[in-house]
Parts: C-alpha cells; sequence; structure tokens
C-alpha cells in the first residue's frame, strides 16, 4: 500500500488492502472496508463499510458507505454511494451523482449530476445528466427498473414504479410515468409554446 501522505490517513475501523493500492491524503475509513489490488483513492474521500474491486479509482471528495463496488469502475470525483449501492465491474459513477439502494450492470454509466434511487440498472445503461428516479410518493418507495442497453436523455424524469424496457431511448427532458416499448424512442414532452403579445412586467417607480 502506498500513502500519499502517512501523517494524513484516518482509520477507524478495519481497512483491508491488497497490492498496490495508492491512497491520497485525508481520507477516512469507518467500520470494515476492503481495497482490491491497485485500486486508487483520492484525496478527501470517506468510506464506510465498503468493499471495492480491483483496478478501481474513487476520485476526491466522494461518500462511500454500506456499499459494493465492482472492478475496473470510476466513482467521483464529488460523488455519494448511500447504502444498498451495488456495482458491477466497469461502473461509472460520475461527479455529483447519487445513488442509494441500487444496482447497476457491468459497463453502466452515470457521469453526472444524477439521482438514482431504489433502482435496478442492468448492462450498457446510459445515463444522461440532470435524471433523478422519482422513487417516493410521500408515503412509500417504488423501484425503477431499467433493462440492458438502454439510453436515458439528460434531464429526464422517471416516475416510479417504471420499468424502462431493454433498448429503449427516452428522449432529453421527459417525464416517464408508464413503461416503455423495447427498442424504441420515447419522448414525454410539453408542447413548446411562443407567445409574441407577451411583455414582462416592469416594476413600480
Amino acid at each position: 500500500m502506498s500513502l500519499a501522505d502517512p501523517a494524513r490517513i484516518d482509520v477507524r475501523g478495519t481497512l483491508e488492502c491488497g497490492d498496490e493500492v495508492a491512497i491520497d491524503v485525508n481520507c477516512v475509513f469507518e467500520g470494515r472496508v476492503s481495497l482490491g489490488p491497485r485500486v486508487r483513492i483520492g484525496p478527501n474521500c470517506v468510506l464506510r463499510n465498503v468493499t471495492v474491486g480491483a483496478d478501481t479509482e474513487v476520485h476526491a471528495f466522494s461518500h462511500l458507505e454500506d456499499s459494493q463496488i465492482g472492478k475496473r469502475c470510476r466513482v467521483g470525483p464529488y460523488a455519494r454511494l448511500r447504502p444498498g449501492t451495488s456495482l458491477a465491474d466497469e461502473v461509472h459513477i460520475g461527479n455529483f451523482v447519487e445513488v442509494k439502494a441500487s444496482r447497476l450492470g457491468a459497463g453502466s454509466k452515470a457521469n453526472h449530476l444524477s439521482y438514482i434511487g431504489d433502482a435496478e440498472l442492468g448492462e450498457r445503461v446510459n445515463v444522461g445528466a440532470g435524471t433523478i428516479t422519482c422513487n417516493y410518493d410521500g408515503a412509500a418507495k417504488h423501484r425503477t427498473v431499467i433493462e440492458d442497453d438502454c439510453f436515458i436523455g439528460s434531464d429526464a424524469t422517471l416516475v416510479a414504479p417504471v420499468r424502462i424496457a431493454r433498448g429503449s431511448y427516452i428522449g432529453a427532458g421527459s417525464t416517464i410515468n408508464k413503461d416503455t416499448p423495447a427498442g424504441q424512442l420515447t419522448v414525454a414532452r410539453a408542447r413548446q409554446v411562443s407567445i409574441p403579445s407577451w411583455k414582462p412586467k416592469k416594476k413600480k417607480t
């Protein structure tokens, strides 16, 4: 194991490391943490009860808790994995992405600015920026299922319970509250309207 600065690491439980693990400064490890061979942990990360597979990189300022991470994954910077998260091999979780009680299949990606909660993602799913799963109706949590090879356009809202069938494409800006057919493009947007007679209100002087 290689430490960027042995004076700036905080282990508050058990830390197990494989060969050639590299840990940058100001990282906190709580509970039981296991890092596989050649894992790299960037600066200012917090890991609590986490298992990380070989050759995975966790970038700066990421917070991982009660999660399982596969091999050759990339997490962060500024990512949050909450309890019940499971990432298969070669999954990418990017900056300002939060994942909770969800499983992501091999090769799936959510690279920026998304919330994935109570969801099941298959393999090779691409989640566009600003996508959220609406998992809570005010009384109960519901699950979102996204099958293999789906493409979720930016700023999509998936209202659970809902199933996005294999090979679906979701148009950017869509709100999806019904199951989609496999292999088709689904778009759910209000029609764009311009009002030529509209004038902005003026402040009283």
